[in-house]
């Protein structure tokens, strides 16, 4: 790390009104040092690093041009924002992003009137701005509403689900396509920078508009035949015929770095009455920053880093990621089974389906950014005789839950989903938190549900999903690393719905899913100092439950918590479900259950949210003497608990 960057000018920039006095020429200035300020700021706290650097150029741009925040601009994810955080009013908690009571790492509509729509998950930008441009065209108001999307959010169907009604929206909607991969532009030079200008010119503009009302006037057929030229001729030299068909006026591609460029096109397109328009602007992940360039995918998302040499700081060695676990045990599963296939939407790296593909390149599938298609994907695998793992995050899992309902429970069909990142997620918050899985799961007929309480149990587990051929089988696992437990070498296949005792006691039975298992074990210790004789159990399945342990372990013990890291709705719903229905309430059973707060956590470090939620082992314990001492209250009363 090193000291702050030199930033003359930008220090003089407290929002875009300032950066908006600036002559022209002075924004390479402005953007080379916010470029530095925005390095420096994420080498200290971390965070998405190479997509921020991507579009600063266009950034400054973007708010030179229009007028934000009556302009609403919304990017796509959010995690490309910093540089514009920085330029709009929040440079002074720049340090703060990703950590407790500082900035949200993605847009936030709290935060600031500079983030009209909150985003962290992809491809929602256009049809949010397509919402804020017919708002303001009903009412009269002026402003128009530009979403910054990436080419690889374009892969999303929801993306041209919105752009199919853009129609709506007129000339109060741009769409700002930031390619950062080339994907869909040849490369761009003076050419295509020029012809991007004339096409998005005023007077181009209404010498076209003249030519439309004049083919009027023609016979259909003539009509017809010009309007095919005039996209025909745009379409040979600068692409777009796709963005055309959908109702779209194209423009691009332009150099994304080249504010000469941008500057002029982005201007004719403020002042156009033509609409809606697509803006096609390349640009490079981690442009400017040579470590970044070097390696965008290294340099996506960071830990805190040197900004020199670009050295990331290197987190102590420790057990393997769930991911990577999950990884390697669905490899060893795909040597012995050749049906086993992988399916991920976007995330290879991040839900350890890299490993699989590395391994087993033919049956690995990455769809992109479509969880939607990714589930129904896999339904059609499993319809058809193979065994498919459909890896998705938790929280994007959500994307997709008429598919996982329709398509694969109703059906019956034996679809195994490794579910990454479930329960609290740390610097991320609320947005990419894995709250709610168990309770979307576990209330559908067909479904087993599991969660392991180590890394361990996660390869029973795996080994468990590729043998269940009788319906849907979900396995929900955290973020981060183990417990250290050793990896099994020869897996297990678990019983569904039977879960095992850890510690046997006789007062207090705590009744845990997944890895809130050690903090378990750490409240027993303590209850047990306190002459309280615990009993532990791991139940490992959300659904079906052990029916048969539960109903011991309430009917024997005085006190019983059941402690999860979901949302309500969960394995606690379903354990008080059955205690009523065995009727275990009335008999005086004191039952309470431990889960996720009915809010949206904000970000902060993984043991601080425990804490907030009441997960962590100081809160099994209190809730515990809590109950009790309701207990021998209402028996000193006599009066029956």
């Amino acid at each position: 790390m090193t000291d702050r960057p030199n930033t003359p000018l930008l220090d003089t920039i407290e929002t875009p009104i300032a950066l908006r006095a600036l002559a022209a020429d002075q924004l390479g200035q402005v953007a080379d040092e916010l470029r530095a300020e925005t390095i420096s700021a994420v080498s200290v706290t971390g965070g998405h690093l190479g997509a921020g650097l991507g579009v600063v150029e266009l950034t400054v741009a973007l708010h030179y041009v229009f007028d934000t925040p009556r302009d609403r601009l919304i990017w796509d994810v959010g995690h490309q924002a910093y540089p514009h955080k920085i330029l709009t009013g929040r440079r002074d908690q720049i340090r703060t992003l990703r950590q407790g009571g500082g900035l949200s790492g993605f847009t936030k509509r709290s935060e600031s009137e500079y983030d009209p729509f909150g985003a962290a998950h992809s491809s929602t930008s256009i049809s949010a701005a397509l919402g804020f441009a017919v708002a303001n065209k009903l009412a009269g108001q002026p402003g128009k509403a530009i979403a910054v999307i990436g080419d690889g959010a374009m892969s999303a169907g929801m993306a041209y689900e919105a752009m199919n009604n853009a129609r709506e929206a007129g000339n109060r909607l741009v769409v700002i396509l930031n390619d950062n991969d080339m994907s869909i532009a040849p490369p761009v030079g003076g050419l295509s920078a020029y012809l991007a200008r004339i096409v998005s010119s005023r007077r181009f503009l209404t010498l076209r508009d003249l030519a439309k009302r004049f083919a009027r006037r023609l016979p259909r057929p003539l009509a017809e035949g010009l309007k095919k030229t005039d996209e025909f001729a745009r379409g040979i030299t600068m692409g777009g015929t796709l963005f055309e068909e959908l109702g779209f006026y194209y423009v691009g591609p332009v150099d994304g770095h080249n504010l000469d460029h941008l500057i002029p096109v982005l201007e004719n397109v403020r002042d156009a009455e033509e609409g809606p328009i697509l803006v096609h602007v390349v640009t490079r992940k981690g442009h400017g920053y040579a470590p970044a360039e070097a390696a965008a995918d290294k340099y996506h998302g960071v830990q805190k880093f040197d900004v020199v040499s670009g050295e990331q700081a290197k987190a102590p060695a420790g057990p393997p990621t769930y991911q990577n676990v999950f990884g390697d045990a669905l490899v060893e599963e795909a040597k012995r089974d050749s049906t086993i296939c992988a399916i991920t939407a976007a995330m290879p790296s991040g839900t350890g389906v890299d490993r699989f593909a590395k391994a087993f390149p033919e049956r690995a599938f990455d769809v992109g950014i479509a969880e939607q298609h990714a589930v129904t994907f896999a339904a059609g695998l499993a319809a058809q005789g193979m065994r498919p793992f459909c890896a998705i995050y938790s929280t994007f899992l959500q994307r997709a839950y008429d598919q996982v309902v329709h398509d694969v429970a109703i059906q019956n069909l034996p679809v195994r989903f490794a579910i990454d990142r479930a329960g609290l997620v740390g610097a991320d918050g609320a947005t990419h938190a894995g709250s709610f899985d168990v309770t979307y799961l576990a209330t559908l007929p067909n479904f087993v549900v599991m969660a392991p309480a180590d890394e361990a149990e996660l390869v029973h587990m795996v080994h468990t999903c590729a043998l269940h051929d009788s319906g849907p089988i979900a396995v929900r696992y955290p973020r981060g690393n183990g417990t250290g437990v050793a990896i099994p070498a020869v897996p297990e296949r678990l019983a569904i719905g039977k879960g095992r005792i850890v510690r046997e006691g006789k007062t207090v039975a705590i009744l845990s899913l997944g890895t809130r298992l050690g903090d378990a074990l750490i409240a027993a210790d303590r209850l047990e100092a306190q002459g309280l004789s615990t009993t532990v159990a791991d139940l490992r399945f959300a659904k079906p439950l052990d029916r048969e342990m539960i109903r011991k372990l309430l009917a024997t013990h005085e006190v019983a918590i059941t402690v999860e890291e979901g949302a309500v709705g969960g394995l606690g719903a379903h354990v008080l479900t059955l205690a009523s229905d065995e009727g275990l309430i009335d008999a005086g059973l004191k039952l309470r259950t431990l889960r996720l707060p009915d809010a949206f956590q904000e970000h902060d470090k993984p043991e601080k949210q425990y804490a907030e939620a009441g997960l962590d082992a100081d809160a099994m314990v209190e809730v515990v003497l809590t109950a009790l001492r309701s207990n021998s209250a209402a028996m000193a009363r006599g009066v029956r608990a």
